[in-house]
């Protein structure tokens, strides 16, 4: 069975993919929430979030065996995230994503579903009044 790793073309299409993310995350407006709660430097970020990529879309499991378990909701517990951070970080990714893997609707099927789940997993504070 091919992995969706496979599928997104190995650890270059992984690379591709979170190299085209810190971008946007960097530059996008709308994702101004998200990136705040980065720092300053986001090698170390793009770093992590290959690492964990390449294991969740069924490649070497690179995260966990540098860093234990994801946990990723309690490793994130130090910021606040709500709407805003999630919106952003959706934005860039589903951007990153159509620029970079493109149309595959079979991975597509495979992956989109399950990282909007995540993103919202992520969420440790309600959004703010308006």
């Amino acid at each position: 069975m091919t992995t969706a790793y496979e599928m997104i073309g190995g650890e270059a299409g992984v690379k591709t993919l979170v190299t085209r993310f810190y971008a946007l995350m960097d530059s996008l407006p709308e994702a101004a929430a998200c990136r705040a709660i980065h720092p300053a430097d986001l090698s170390g970020s793009a770093e992590k979030l290959f690492e964990y990529l390449t294991g969740w879309l069924g490649g070497p499991p690179i995260f966990v065996e540098k860093r234990g378990p994801p946990m990723l909701r309690r490793r994130h517990l130090h910021v606040g995230i709500a709407g805003p951070e999630i919106d952003g970080w959706l934005l860039c990714f589903m951007r990153a994503w159509d620029e970079t893997v493109g149309d595959n609707p079979e991975l597509a099927r495979l992956v989109l579903p399950q990282v909007h789940q995540l993103a919202q997993h992520m969420r440790n504070r309600e959004d703010a009044a308006t």
